[in-house]
């Protein structure tokens, strides 16, 4: 484990996501106290929080302690109350300009099963058994920021624009982040693609394929529509290991596959950049609907902060310890409210004590 002095931003954000990453945040502490880490934690608001206490959501301080880190910690943002301000002041705005001002262009969605939860998905357990799926998602071009973009409402018939655009470069690179993930894995990727009605996809393909050829041949490459992605995540999602995808294919199929595992609420996230500094954020959104009432899951959250060990901290023996203590807690019976089955379930802040007495 590396003794060097870690930077850690924390940025609760909206909704549940202050109450998931202050259980984090408990395990975190009971970590460096045991372990004796030599890490800087900061916390700051982002997302309606911020918009509300500085009228953007997010500031430049917070912009610049981002930027400063090793590791982000970024619990979720949105909640409805936003919904009608300008593009630039809702909470999702400071969401897509981290990731595109820290170049975090890798985005490492896990998807598995504690087969303790089978019952929980809505597949049947023979099909869901086992599963373990890392979905590699393109996060900092595509349809999302592709220029030019807007709603031009002074034309008739009014029309909106949005642009798909990838170069060779932006493309190699997530390419790379999936087959060499693959190696550490099964050795097989599926690159996801509309190769039969879009340009841009057509090109996906074509330099996916080219640099399998070049530098990871012995890796078993398959190509897949999306549309087809979609439905055999959900016929057969054991055939995948590593499904590459663009931005916008990444964001749709990575939702399906979270909600195969029964919660969203179990499942974390890493985006990186090419020097392995990384935001780390669960995969469930804000949740107004159940925010305050302290019966957030907030393991996906947990085990963000476990991926931060891993990628970004020089931690894995740590981060190891961190995923078997959830396992251990999901064998020993714990549940949230989202995955139990209608039974006795742990509130968020429990949930953090069980973990750490399993740490300890």
């Amino acid at each position: 484990m590396s003794e060097m002095r870690h930077k850690i931003l924390a940025l609760p954000g909206d909704g549940i996501g202050q109450e998931v990453m202050d259980a984090t945040l408990e395990v975190l502490d009971f970590l460096s106290s045991q372990e004796s880490l030599d890490i800087e934690l900061t916390i700051m608001p982002v997302g309606g929080t911020s918009y509300d206490q500085y009228g953007v959501p997010l500031t430049n301080d917070a912009f610049n302690a981002a930027k400063q880190s090793d590791a982000i910690l970024f619990g979720a943002v949105g909640a409805p109350q936003y919904d009608n301000l300008a593009w630039d002041k809702r909470p999702e705005h400071a969401l897509l300009a981290l990731r595109k001002e820290l170049n975090l262009f890798a985005n490492l969605r896990p998807a598995f099963l504690f087969n303790e939860l089978a019952d929980a998905s809505s597949l049947k357990a023979d099909i869901i058994k086992d599963l373990d799926i890392l979905i590699v998602r393109e996060l900092t071009g595509g349809l999302y920021f592709g220029e030019p973009r807007g709603i031009y409402a002074d034309v008739s018939p009014k029309r909106a624009l949005n642009t798909m655009v990838y170069d060779e470069v932006e493309i190699d690179r997530i390419a790379r982040v999936a087959f060499e993930a693959a190696a550490r894995r099964k050795n097989k990727v599926c690159s996801v693609d509309k190769a039969n009605v879009l340009e841009v996809s057509k090109f996906w393909r074509e330099q996916v394929s080219a640099l399998h050829a070049k530098e990871f041949s012995k890796q078993e490459l398959s190509h897949m529509l999306a549309d087809n992605a979609a439905m055999q995540l959900v016929i057969d999602p054991n055939q995948f290991d590593v499904i590459l995808a663009s931005n916008l294919f990444g964001d749709i199929l990575s939702d399906i596959a979270a909600t195969l595992t029964g919660s969203i609420g179990m499942l974390p996230s890493a985006s990186l950049n090419e020097k392995n500094v990384g935001m780390y954020e669960p995969c469930h959104g804000s949740a107004p609907d159940i925010a305050g009432e302290g019966i957030a899951n907030p393991i996906a959250m947990i085990l963000s902060l476990s991926m931060a060990m891993r990628y970004s901290l020089d931690m894995g023996d740590l981060a190891d310890k961190v995923d078997d203590a959830v396992k251990t807690f999901i064998t020993n019976g714990g549940r949230t409210k989202d995955i139990a089955a209608g039974g006795a379930f742990l509130k968020t802040h429990e949930v953090a004590q069980e973990i750490i007495q399993i740490l300890s």
